[in-house]
């Protein structure tokens, strides 16, 4: 899961600033029979979809049906099972059997021997996220749901739950939508049907086990789709934009350079045959979703970014936020523990190490832009250092393989943000120590495609055993790594890293954005006066400078917009997403007088650390940055 963008988190800080799987034991006949499921979104009601199980006839007294509590990937809370209503179990004779709900996702059906169907209605979690939520923590808004009348958003585990004996049965899943609507899915097509009035279809899918059900979104509606090779790779393109600011086409060429450059960036890594990007934009209204980022599948990634972007932003963050979730195919897909293995929906139990999962995966969508050319260095350098910095304001001091085991629990679930920085970061590490040990033969991709060849997608490894395992196939400065930075808490001195491939951490000209500097925004707020305005840092950007913009001054009109307490944050957000290059015009208030500002942004910079060439680096370290670099 990636979700490193900016969040509805800015305008709290502005104010602060400011003042083994299931062993199916049962004898049910059930157990044989694929459940047959179904989602009808042509009968939707105050944006509920009605969903129907059939599971076959039980042999038992009593079965259980859940919803998921947690889902791959997430590493939170999201309980399913508080966006149902209406739960009903139906008998042979079409009447209404008893019911207990044992928790929030979980229902008990007695005298299960007569259980015919299951039917009940499920809500949208991206309108309940949008008003605040209805109780605990809400999914991620690309883990979530969609239902409205020109879009679905059907990351099934959402919809569809399962039996606690019949988890690795097989599923037929109906879903009937009008006619005229784009439906994109990689779940196997077995058929479809036209109503005989012409008005809908029902596309029937077909999955091995309840894992393929959650493993594969689906998107429905008014789509804008394109299909392409990349390789022997078909990546299918779906793009809901609600005003059509955004089309696939548009973004096909940026999504085939970046797979193209990922492709020959993993080489001989065994890869899937299709895989498939759905990307929502988020209109910014209150009823719009908010989480932006991306959710990883083994062969998919669902995708929520915002609408407002540019073409240049939307291309850049689609970069970063995609590569990340394509190189999850090396792990978890190739390379993964039992916890992911056999995971279980409702008592999960995490690996102690995402800082591979999510550490190294963030760390190859990053290494992989200056490896194919696709970044310079500098540019690469500075998002390094930004992980660094990021890193430094988590938790610095605290056991990854801890974190990561108990990634739902306090304190840690508030440091699980530091797998995409200081993760990414010991990937980083790694990475430049295997290339030291072995002339800069080696490095962390090699060794993830050693890890993948011995185990793969079906063989998991043990959990306690993998440091062990990476040291015997490698060298013993790893295993005082891991011991120490990793198991230990130990912060990392990464000057010591740099050193060996001839750079350091000093004083430079750093790229900065134009609203938040050094992870904290340059602007603070007056809650009296409703005002937004720009404080101190604003004198160390160079844009904002070079535009006359003091200390002070209140922002009265963004683009037209005005700026208010209310809609501050999708203001910002919108200039957090500027690109060079961008046509602007804002009006500051500065003491009375009205300030215009109409310019054109350029990359604006601030004074900061960096990491620079090391005076006096060797032939032997520039050589080791090479191998690092582009090996």
């Amino acid at each position: 899961m990636n979700s490193r963008l900016f969040t509805a988190s800015l305008m709290a800080s502005i104010l602060f600033a400011s003042c083994n799987p299931t062993k199916n034991t049962s004898n049910d006949l059930a157990a044989s029979l694929p459940i047959e499921s179904s989602i009808d979104l042509t009968n939707i009601t105050e944006d509920k979809a009605p969903v129907i199980i059939n599971p076959g006839r039980f042999t038992v007294e009593t079965v259980t049906y859940r919803l998921p509590r947690v889902v791959q990937g997430t590493y939170s809370v999201s309980d399913f099972g508080k966006y149902v209503e209406a739960f009903k179990a139906i008998d042979y004779k079409g009447n209404e059997m008893e019911v207990t709900k044992i928790d929030v996702n979980t229902w008990s059906i007695a005298k299960a021997k007569g259980l015919d169907k299951i039917t009940y209605l499920v809500n949208d979690t991206y309108d309940i996220e949008a008003v605040g939520g209805i109780g605990g923590e809400q999914p991620f808004s690309p883990s979530g749901t969609n239902i409205e009348p020109k879009n679905y958003v059907l990351n099934l585990h959402g919809f569809i739950g399962y039996f606690d004996s019949l988890k690795n049965n097989q599923y037929k899943l109906d879903i009937t939508a009008p006619a005229d609507f784009v439906r994109t899915s990689a779940l196997q097509n077995v058929d479809s049907k036209v109503s005989e009035d012409g008005k809908k279809i029902t596309t029937s899918y077909f999955a091995q086990r309840y894992f393929d059900i959650t493993d594969n979104p689906m998107m429905y509606g008014n789509l804008d789709v394109e299909e392409f090779q990349v390789g022997d790779i078909k990546i299918v393109l779906s793009v809901y934009s609600p005003n059509n600011v955004h089309t696939a086409a548009s973004l096909k060429e940026t999504v085939f350079k970046m797979m193209q450059a990922q492709k020959a960036y993993l080489g001989d890594v065994n890869s899937t045959a299709r895989y498939d990007i759905y990307l929502y934009l988020s209109e910014g209204k209150e009823d719009s979703p908010k989480g932006f980022g991306a959710l990883e599948h083994h062969t998919s990634t669902v995708v929520v970014l915002p609408e407002s972007m540019d073409d240049q932003a939307l291309a850049t963050s689609m970069t970063d936020v995609v590569s990340h979730e394509f190189f999850h195919i090396v792990t978890p897909l190739s390379v993964h523990s039992e916890d992911v293995h056999y995971f279980d929906y409702n008592k999960p139990t995490f690996s102690k190490h995402l800082w591979m999962y999510e550490g190294v995966t963030e760390y190859f969508a990053n290494l992989f832009q200056i490896n194919q050319g696709l970044v310079d260095e500098a540019e690469f350098y500075h998002k390094m250092m930004n992980k660094i910095q990021g890193s430094k304001r988590m938790n610095d001091a605290m056991s990854f393989t801890i974190m990561s085991e108990n990634v739902l629990k306090d304190p840690y679930k508030d440091e699980y943000y530091n797998v995409y920085e200081k993760g990414a970061l010991i990937g980083m590490c790694i990475d430049i120590l295997l290339r030291e040990e072995s002339n800069g033969d080696r490095g962390i991709l090699s060794l993830m495609k050693e890890l993948s060849n011995k185990y793969g997608k079906n063989k998991p490894f043990e959990d306690d055993k993998l440091i062990d395992e990476i040291v015997a196939m490698t060298y013993p400065s790893l295993q005082d790594f891991f011991t120490i930075h990793v198991i230990g808490d130990t912060p990392i001195n990464y000057s010591a890293f740099f050193e060996k491939v001839g750079l350091e951490i000093g004083e430079a000209q750093v790229e900065a954005n134009y609203i938040m500097m050094n992870g904290a925004p340059i602007v603070g707020a007056d809650p009296e006066k409703g005002t937004i305005f720009f404080t101190n840092v604003v004198s160390t950007n160079s844009f904002w400078v070079e535009q006359g913009a003091q200390p002070r001054d209140v922002i009265k009109t963004v683009n037209g917009t005005n700026l208010t307490l209310q809609n501050a944050n999708e203001v910002l957000q919108e200039i957090y997403m500027w690109t060079p290059g961008k046509n602007i015009e804002v009006i500051l208030d500065r003491e009375g007088e009205e300030i215009l500002i109409k310019a054109t942004t350029t990359k604006t910079y601030t004074a900061g650390e960096g990491i620079v060439e090391k005076a006096g680096a060797t032939d032997a370290q520039k050589k080791l940055r090479r191998a690092w670099l582009k090996g």
